[in-house]
């Protein structure tokens, strides 16, 4: 082994050669590989491995390092096979193959046979040896071997050829490292001053990446938390400790805070590498179709031109999405695809939560294994919980399954009628019929519950009452009639269950064991289709629904106390898999790296965050009051108003006077939050009514990327006279908006935040219940006032910055919500709108004209 002073880079033998040697198009021929393929390919590797002689040795793992003044090269992976006969050496090398396979052997498989080849060669001083490639049909079960005696000569001649190539690009890239860290080493905050809290909230953030550890951060919008964590983060990655830093968000704005930070820290002197990731389908220029060389020009001829294209964007340090969508104009290249094979080669990648913690899509090549030498940066971190429970969660739809199924009645005969019998399953469990019942095996102990009819919310006037099902029932009967408004976009259960009295949603805590069988064959049918790649108008159709059913197939592999199954009969009739608590699978999902900082404005209660991310009660944790001056926020609390569903039609008449006493008293531009679109049409009709001469804009529902920036672009430090915004609490203007300034002076937040009661919000209500005696508390109470401190937190955004903020409604006189509020708000109690105006002229004491 080489001297342990230099760096060590790992690769192995397969990325090797497919990095250096792969040619032509992406996507097409040979390269669909379903995901239960790997698992399929595990077995007859296992099956052709046991046919093999007694002396025949399997999964043989062999490195070589190539030293070189710089560092070290490590080449490692494991032959399919050995065998040693005297002098005779045979090394297998074994891929497995479908119906469609032509019989030609693929230049890349003999690439790794013959890296094999080499290293044992060179490990044990053999002068010569035999390659065997072995193809094994996963349909046919049939073998088919080719062999080629090479000479040891000839194999490190290969070896050296190809590895001279990656070389370089490790060279260059070792080269980048070390400017990198000597960048880093005098690389200082980049603004003249820390803020209060700023330095804090570094030093925290660095020790729990120079331990490896966790942090919790809660701290208030405006106090520079993105820059508080990078810079701590670059510095660790400068002493070593990071291979790759992985900045996670959920929204846009959190993309964009991250990429200016990271402009803040070049200008004080940073040298670093940075990739933002995209989601495919808006980079696409087939639209998110999948890729067809037949049909794409990016993809046809990928693997000819991706180096050219990696070095072009790698001469970058900031690799944004509009960087990407040039360079990949330039050379032709697909956008999305260039991406992800950049993101081996750049410091520090920009993307989604989905990359990491999304057990469909999370980026496998950086996390085959647990324990990588990456580190985590959670932005807006409360958003995790429920992203959480959605990438864990998937749905089967028998509407959809007939449908592909209709398209398949001919062509594909076999596949359809395992589409049609595992779509008659579903709504057999839907239904909750006999035929459903006796093919399960539910514990009979199962409970039925009825919602009373009632469109409250609060805990206390929720009823339910107790009995015992039929025998034969496998499923948990719930009557939701205690549902959301029906305009909100509350689940199918809710809104079923607002238009018929006696809805009918099906609960279990199993998966049955038929449901899974049928699944699996259907699976099985798609697949050996698909795999043939053969054109056909549905195949988009089938490859879609393919990619569900293995999602929910997966899924059930996860299925424990933590899920419950969802059954929703009617027209749709679909089965849910829905994750009640993600934070077991949080933590799996971390255990990917090596250290993770959890950072939000709202992470109250933080035991409530932290648990439901993973975290453990030893994690240390961090709580930051406001940096700006408390005078600047004027905090006003209107408890005399309901805006509870009983009382909103009563209430209508006094939010609107409260609007117009913030509105009129101060001209400027508002933001005023509601709980749904139905609340909040019915107050911007009475106020446009009221107050025709005040200017108002209004959120609606599926508002374009374009629709939300133009919403935004009114918000102008040029107005004179009264704005004011009417949107929804939770929404794309309840978070990640900075309007800076006299771009936003106050906020009008009408009611606690309450997310629509449905179906899914209840059962995670009796889980918690059942478990931590605080149901309510997790499945509303919590993510409510997130949501109001995330709107309040629109408004003070720099040191500058004076705004109001008028919180209206009877429930925050509540001890409950009270102390769900930040330590440092210092709020005041108003009655009416003499006393709103007065607040607000003492937050702004000039004379200002009124309209």
């Amino acid at each position: 082994m080489a001297p342990v002073s230099k760096p060590v880079v790992t690769v192995q033998v397969r990325e090797l050669v497919e990095f250096v040697l792969r040619g032509g198009d992406l996507g097409g021929g040979r390269d669909f590989v379903g995901p239960g393929r790997a698992l399929a390919g595990i077995r007859g590797h296992q099956q052709v491995q046991h046919s093999r002689p007694k002396e025949y040795q399997r999964e043989v793992r062999i490195s070589h390092d190539i030293e070189t003044e710089e560092f070290i090269l490590r080449v490692q992976g494991r032959i399919d096979g050995l065998q040693v006969n005297g002098n005779e050496v045979l090394i297998e090398e074994i891929k497995t193959v479908q119906a469609h396979w032509d019989g030609v052997t693929d230049p890349l498989h003999w690439a790794q046979a013959k890296f094999y080849g080499f290293m044992y060669s060179k490990a044990h001083g053999r002068a010569a040896l035999t390659l065997l490639l072995t193809y094994f049909d996963l349909n046919s079960g049939k073998n088919s071997g080719f062999q080629q005696a090479l000479a040891a000569a000839e194999l490190s001649a290969f070896f050296e050829a190809t590895t001279a190539i990656y070389l370089e690009w490790v060279r260059e890239n070792q080269r980048w490292r070390r400017q990198r860290d000597e960048s880093i080493r005098g690389l200082a905050f980049p603004f003249g001053q820390y803020r209060p809290g700023q330095r804090e909230l570094a030093v925290a953030a660095y020790r729990a990446l120079a331990r490896a550890g966790r942090l919790f951060v809660e701290a208030p919008t405006g106090i520079g938390k993105t820059v508080s964590v990078l810079f701590p983060a670059m510095k660790a990655m400068g002493e070593g400790r990071f291979e790759r830093i992985f900045y996670l968000t959920a929204r846009t704005s959190g993309r964009l805070a991250a990429e200016q930070a990271l402009n803040d820290l070049r200008q004080a002197g940073l040298r670093a590498r940075t990739l933002t990731l995209t989601a495919k389908e808006k980079v696409c220029v087939q639209d998110g179709r999948p890729c067809d060389p037949a049909t794409c020009p990016l993809a046809r001829g990928y693997y000819d031109r991706r180096k050219a294209a990696m070095r072009a964007a790698l001469a970058r340090e900031q690799i944004t999405r509009s960087a990407l969508e040039m360079i990949s104009r330039e050379h032709q290249v697909c956008p999305f695809e260039l991406s992800l094979d950049l993101s081996s080669w750049v410091d520090v990648v920009i993307c989604d939560y989905n990359y990491v913690f999304d057990p469909k899509v999370y980026l496998r090549r950086h996390f085959a294994e647990e324990g990588a030498n990456y580190a985590f940066l959670v932005d807006e971190a409360h958003n995790l919980v429920d992203r959480g429970r959605e990438m864990f969660s998937a749905e089967l739809s028998a509407h959809e399954i007939r449908e592909v199924s209709r398209m398949l009645r001919q062509p594909v005969p076999r596949c359809a009628r395992a589409l049609n019998k595992l779509a008659k399953t579903i709504c057999n469990l839907c239904d909750g019929s006999s035929e459903s019942s006796s093919s399960s095996s539910f514990s009979s102990s199962t409970t039925s519950l009825e919602l009373s009819r009632t469109r409250t919310m609060e805990p206390a006037r929720l009823s339910v009452r107790a009995q015992a099902p039929p025998a034969s029932t496998p499923f948990l009967f719930e009557s939701l009639a205690t549902v959301a408004e029906p305009s909100s976009p509350a689940s199918l259960a809710a809104r079923r269950a607002s238009e018929e009295n006696g809805a009918q949603i099906f609960t279990s805590t199993e998966v049955p064991p038929a449901l899974l069988g049928l699944l699996d064959r259907a699976l099985e049918e798609a697949e050996g289709w698909l795999a043939q790649n053969r054109p056909a108008e549905f195949r988009e159709n089938l490859l879609g629904l393919y990619f569900r059913l293995y999602s929910f197939r997966r899924t059930a592999e996860l299925f424990d106390e933590r899920y419950v199954l969802i059954a929703e009969p009617g027209d749709n009739a679909r089965v849910r898999l829905f994750c009640l608590d993600p934070s077991f699978l949080v933590r799996q999902a971390l255990a990917r790296g090596k250290a993770a900082i959890f950072f939000s404005a709202t992470l109250t209660p933080l035991d409530y965050y932290r648990s439901l991310l993973g975290g453990a009660p030893e994690d240390p944790e961090l709580r930051l009051a406001s940096p700006f001056p408390p005078e600047n926020l004027a905090l006003l609390v209107q408890d005399r108003i309901r805006t509870d569903f009983k009382g909103r039609g009563e209430s209508i008449e006094g939010v609107v006077e409260s609007i117009a006493a913030v509105v009129r008293e101060r001209p400027g531009n508002y933001l005023v939050f509601f709980p749904s679109y139905q609340y909040l049409g019915a107050v911007l009709e009475r106020f446009q009514n009221l107050h025709p001469a005040v200017r108002v804009l209004s959120q609606r529902p599926g508002m374009s990327e374009t629709e939300r920036d133009e919403f935004l672009a009114s918000f102008s430090h040029q107005n004179q006279a009264a704005l004011a915004g009417f949107v929804v609490m939770g929404g794309i203007f309840g978070e990640g908006i900075d309007l800076v300034g006299d771009r936003l002076i106050g906020a009008i937040i009408v009611g606690v935040g309450l997310p629509q009661l449905c179906v899914e919000r209840d059962l995670i209500r009796d889980y918690f219940q059942r478990r931590r005696g605080a149901g309510f508390d997790y499945a509303y109470t919590f993510p409510g006032m997130n949501r109001v401190l995330q709107a309040a937190g629109r408004v003070i955004r720099s040191e500058r910055d004076r705004g109001v903020v008028l919180l209206v409604d009877s429930r925050f006189a509540e001890p409950r919500y009270r102390r769900l509020f930040p330590r440092w708000w210092q709020y005041r109690r108003v009655r009416g709108a003499g006393q709103i105006q007065a607040a607000i002229g003492a937050l702004w004491p000039e004379e200002i004209p009124r309209d």
